[in-house]
């Protein structure tokens, strides 16, 4: 059996028992594959977030350190990369995509599992991948096909070194994503003396180490409120265990425990013990029931949860379903979808949970509706909410043109569901 067989072996052991079997993978990589199991990352169903696009990406890339190093960037990797089957990507400290450039094909298809600008690469959001990795031990790393944890980055090699500014902070990561020749000891070195070639062009330019963040308006935009409260995040959406980010760890809630922090999130002055019982069921809920809940939240989360009455979050709590409404205000509807791998809380049939959900359902769809971009509508279609939305194809077949796939796609799906109208009727 092949070094790759026998780590995809033990990748299928690793994410369907929670053990490592056998002496195959290397401990850089099943570190990785644990702390990435911890975040609740699920291998089947990753969605890395898009957390910023448009005008405020542009405007913090811009202002951002690593911006003066592109120009190195590019004649060193991304020019020889063109054709040669890589591309080059340089994250901010937190992970996120600013610049994704070279292989056109390669980025093409790299786009299909979310590696895209904008979209958060960091280990406890995508699993065990190069640039995840550089960050959390501030070493070069090297993740090869199957030593993902995700299994639709299988397919891919991927080079990565942290970048650091004159004071040794760690400013970003220097990544190369592609075919075979990313995973040779060559790529290494390449990526190495190119981080080696930026860090003397930042010295030599004097770059401030610290980041120049978007305003303060667009950051309460994207994330629901202001920085200083950006620290504790809930991730709902989607098939994956929620999740609490909390004090550089993330937590895995139960459901239960997931619907009264994201309760609690949407009422800062906070519920009583009957307002809680009554948004977490249709049926009577007692007050000793729902006091149990919340004692035992309280051992999860701590300090986060007030010991007083009315229940209450002692700082604000952000979710990814903030982050989709915070796109949507701003316009952003391709970022929106992005950032939304499936609905609220799926398994949750809490009244307060239900509403949340098809609230946030009803603002994406109307958005959609409203938007001149067929590629807003594409995604909106491919969805599960979307794929019989007949006002949803219609905009489809009018946004593309004639002709192209979509437009046959879109009438071709209007038809079927036409006839499906006619044999209920019949």
């Amino acid at each position: 059996m092949s070094q790759h067989d026998s780590v995809r072996v033990a990748h299928e052991h690793f994410v369907t028992t929670g053990r490592l079997a056998g002496q195959h993978v290397r401990r850089l990589v099943a570190d990785s594959w644990r702390r990435s199991a911890r975040s609740g990352v699920d291998p089947e169903v990753p969605a890395p977030p898009v957390d910023m696009a448009g005008r405020t990406l542009t405007s913090y890339r811009r202002a951002h350190p690593l911006a003066a190093a592109m120009p190195v960037v590019r004649d060193l990797l991304v020019r020889p990369g063109a054709g040669a089957g890589w591309i080059t990507a340089l994250t901010d400290d937190a992970g996120r995509l600013l610049w994704v450039e070279g292989d056109r094909d390669v980025r093409r298809r790299v786009e299909g599992v979310g590696f895209v600008e904008g979209a958060v690469w960091s280990e406890d959001r995508a699993g065990t991948n190069a640039p995840g990795v550089a960050l959390v031990t501030e070493r070069p790393a090297q993740v090869v096909g199957t030593e993902h944890y995700a299994r639709t980055v299988h397919p891919w090699n991927c080079t990565a070194a942290p970048v650091r500014a004159p004071s040794g902070q760690v400013l970003g990561v220097l990544d190369v994503t592609g075919g075979p020749v990313v995973a040779t000891a060559v790529m290494m070195s390449l990526v190495r003396a190119t981080v080696a070639a930026v860090e003397a062009e930042l010295a030599r330019t004097a770059v401030a180490p610290v980041l120049q963040l978007p305003s303060e308006r667009a950051v309460t935009a994207i994330t629901g409120g202001p920085r200083s409260a950006a620290g504790a995040r809930l991730r709902v959406l989607g098939p994956a265990v929620p999740t609490l980010h909390l004090d550089g760890r993330d937590v895995r809630l139960t459901l239960r425990h997931a619907e009264i922090l994201l309760l609690l999130a949407q009422h800062p002055a906070g519920l009583t013990a009957d307002e809680l019982a009554v948004q977490l069921s249709d049926d009577v809920l007692s007050d000793v029931t729902v006091r149990a809940e919340v004692s035992r939240l309280r051992r999860v989360v701590g300090p986060l949860l007030s010991s007083s009455r009315p229940y209450r979050l002692t700082v604000p709590v952000r979710s990814d379903a903030d982050t989709v409404r915070g796109l949507l205000e701003v316009g952003d509807v391709v970022a929106a979808l992005a950032n939304h791998p499936g609905v609220v809380l799926p398994r949750s049939v809490a009244p307060g949970v239900e509403r949340i959900r098809e609230d946030l359902r009803a603002d994406l769809r109307a958005a959609v509706l409203a938007s001149p971009e067929e590629g807003a509508v594409s995604r909106w279609v491919s969805s599960d909410d979307g794929a019989d939305d007949w006002q949803a194809w219609q905009r489809l077949a009018v946004l593309a043109p004639r002709g192209t796939p979509a437009h046959v796609q879109a009438r071709g799906r209007l038809d079927l569901l036409a006839r499906r109208l006619t044999d209920r009727a019949g």
